[in-house]
């Protein structure tokens, strides 16, 4: 992840409860070509997951918030990856409403919705059922932090959220709540599958990609015998470093 603060943990969720502004759903004069722009990048992103293996058929997601418009862009529901457009895209408030394009938005876009309006840091949010990370969500077992890498992106194990049906914001509560307490920017809906959540959506799907990497490394290396967490300090070493020095500045 880059440089500053999780969209995960206290920092982001501490206004959960009090939106104020575009971050909350306020609306302001969505510029045309901002979403469209949006639509463009959000587009783009979901063949990202397909050519990371997170994906199959038409699940999973990817949306991101359209700064300062209290909007969000959403995958169409049922539509499949070969056949997205920018233009298929659907903008929703912040409420879930749809408010442009002619398809119906994805079946998750009350959750979606629900993170967008209770963690103003969010700026994009992604939804798989990737092999191993479900597999993880099915036991309703985090993953514990015993990389190096857990440590740098994730900032301790990657926790389990409650389990939730579809339909409603039952998930977005759960996962504003679960990482609420956490650093992390992945959270594992149990019998469901992984959210993630980035300062935009690009983030959160890289969050995708390596919540999936390390639950197969874990999961592997679990056959082998117990494994021992790193402590805490170091793990808090790790995290600060990776998201504060790391990469170009």
């Amino acid at each position: 992840m880059t440089a500053g603060a999780s969209p995960g943990g206290t920092g982001a969720a501490g206004a959960a409860g009090s939106p104020a502004g575009p971050a909350g759903g306020a609306a302001a004069a969505p510029d045309g070509d901002l979403i469209a722009a949006v639509r463009r990048e959000v587009c783009a992103l979901h063949a990202e997951l397909v050519r990371n293996n997170l994906v199959a058929w038409t699940s999973g997601n990817v949306s991101a918030r359209v700064p300062g418009a209290g909007l969000m862009v959403i995958k169409p529901s049922g539509v499949s990856y070969d056949d997205l457009t920018p233009e298929s895209m659907v903008v929703c408030d912040l409420s879930g409403r749809r408010t442009d394009g002619r398809l119906s938005p994805s079946s998750d876009t009350a959750a979606h919705a629900y993170v967008y309006r209770h963690m103003p840091a969010v700026g994009g949010v992604v939804h798989t059922h990737s092999t191993y990370a479900t597999a993880w969500a099915a036991r309703g077992e985090p993953i514990p932090c015993v990389l190096t890498m857990i440590a740098d992106e994730f900032g301790g194990e990657i926790p389990v959220g409650p389990f939730a049906l579809i339909g409603d914001d039952s998930i977005g509560q759960g996962i504003v709540e679960t990482l609420r307490t956490s650093r992390s920017p992945a959270v594992l809906m149990r019998n469901h599958g992984p959210f993630t959540v980035g300062k935009d959506a690009r983030a959160a799907v890289k969050a995708a990609v390596l919540v999936e990497d390390v639950a197969r490394t874990v999961h592997i290396a679990h056959q082998l015998g117990e494994l021992p967490a790193l402590r805490r300090e170091d793990i808090d070493r790790l995290h600060h470093r990776y998201q504060n020095v790391y990469g170009q500045r």
